[in-house]
């Protein structure tokens, strides 16, 4: 039985500011945003071509805006996302190298916090 991992939710404080975030500037596919009730609004956000999705809204989840961190996308071209995200107006940081890849931080107005990841060459 596969077990796969397409939905986290990711708490913010003002939804549409959120949603403009993730969309406009770091380029997210905008895949529903539905108003349920007044206490439920569901906004999936996806990384082009990622299996899994995020979600925000309001009555999606119950842990405080800027909360989550540890959040990771891989890339296949660390320097063109960087450019990509900074192109965009995102507050990225610059390419890190370690050992076990490459990386570029940045964090959602909220404060949650993102890596992206590209993977070391293998052997």
């Amino acid at each position: 039985m596969d077990w796969k991992l397409e939905l986290v939710a990711v708490p913010v404080s003002d939804v549409d500011k959120a949603k403009a975030f993730y969309v406009d500037q770091v380029g997210f596919n905008a895949d529903h945003d539905h108003e349920v009730s007044e206490e439920i609004r569901f906004v999936q956000l996806t990384p082009p071509g990622s299996a899994c999705s995020i979600c925000i809204g309001r009555g999606v989840t119950e842990a405080e805006p800027g909360s989550v961190e540890g959040l990771q996308m891989v890339v296949s071209d660390i320097h063109a996302a960087h450019a990509e995200l900074s192109g965009r107006g995102v507050d990225v940081s610059d390419v890190q190298e370690f050992p076990w890849g490459s990386f570029v931080f940045f964090a959602d107005p909220d404060g949650n916090r993102w890596a992206v990841q590209q993977l070391p060459k293998r052997d």
